[in-house]
């Protein structure tokens, strides 16, 4: 994982998870390389790891992104970092996403908005200022009355990868459960969208 990911997964966490206890907290594509999301999650909750292989960071090894082993509504949080560029179909491990959501529950996503072909096994795809949009659009057409409650791009730092974030709510209804925004506390973004405007924001 690079500098910014994780950068990004702490203040997350530290905006939106902040005060949580005994949440379950789902990780897509958790294998440690080079770090993880679960260092810097908030304690007290459980988090679980998923992935293709089994290796340090993983708790449950699938065999299809596209079904992931939890029951409806049965979960809090769904994190996933430097994952969604390496799924063939993002729009489907989406909607699986928040299939496993409980009403309440939020979906982190980081993926990178430029950078090198890295394939793992795969790489298909970059995500840009719109893709948070689109995807709230995509689950709102699939049956789910999710919304986008922020998304941004990152600045570059060591790793040479501009990050996409978004953050989205599995009820719109919840939306306001959430004040704080992770671009609140950074000091360089842009295209920095939030729920219910049309405003796009730049910190440079």
């Amino acid at each position: 994982m690079h500098d910014t990911a994780m950068k990004y997964g702490e203040t997350f966490f530290k905006t939106y998870l902040k005060d949580a206890r005994d949440s379950i907290i789902v990780d897509i594509g958790s294998q440690d390389v080079n770090g993880s999301l679960r260092s810097v999650a908030t304690p007290g909750n459980q988090y679980i790891g998923v992935d293709f292989i089994c290796a340090k960071g993983v708790d449950i090894v699938i065999q299809d992104p596209y079904a992931l082993p939890f029951d409806n509504e049965s979960v809090d949080v769904v994190v996933s970092s430097s994952c969604f560029e390496h799924s063939e179909f993002f729009w489907l491990l989406f909607n699986e996403a928040l299939r496993i959501l409980k009403p309440h529950g939020i979906l982190y996503i980081n993926a990178p908005s430029n950078g090198a072909f890295h394939r793992y096994p795969v790489d298909c795809w970059r995500f840009y200022p719109d893709s948070g949009i689109a995807l709230q659009n995509w689950g709102r057409r699939s049956g789910y009355n999710c919304a986008l409650l922020e998304s941004f791009t990152g600045i570059r730092d060591e790793g040479g990868w501009n990050d996409f974030v978004a953050v989205f709510i599995k009820d719109t209804m919840f939306a306001d459960h959430y004040q704080g925004k992770i671009q609140n506390s950074l000091t360089t973004f842009t295209n920095g969208r939030v729920n219910n405007s049309e405003l796009i924001s730049n910190l440079t």
